[in-house]
């Protein structure tokens, strides 16, 4: 296992929240952009407020999961753009692959509970 690697591992299991921002900064976006994609992509489940987003940030930024990828011109403002690093594509793809194991593994269990409830049913 990678030096890389291992520094993704310690950073798991990653909140609701910080799996949505990450998986928003799979492409380059402002800290506006990834609150509204985060809302988009969980259907409106998970929404978070500027507070949130910018502490979040700043976190992610300290663990060296993202940086800064320059500015972006939006309606007339500056806005800070952020991205994955390596370490944070790494941090992406091991959660994914956990989410994965976990979501095939709820699979089988509740294939086995529905095939009970069936024979219990008279």
């Amino acid at each position: 296992m990678s030096e890389l690697e291992d520094k993704a591992r310690n950073t798991l299991p990653l909140t609701e929240a910080t799996y949505y921002v990450l998986i928003s900064l799979v492409e380059a976006r402002h800290g506006y952009g990834i609150m509204q994609n985060v809302t988009a992509l969980s259907e409106n489940k998970v929404r978070i407020g500027p507070g949130t987003m910018y502490g979040a940030l700043r976190n992610l930024f300290k663990q060296g999961l993202i940086e800064r990828a320059g500015e972006r011109e939006t309606e007339g403002e500056r806005r800070k753009v952020y991205t994955l690093t390596k370490l944070g594509r790494s941090v992406v793809l091991l959660e994914c692959e956990r989410l994965e194991t976990l979501a095939r593994i709820g699979r089988e269990a509740a294939e086995k509970l529905r095939e009970e409830r069936k024979e219990s049913t008279p």
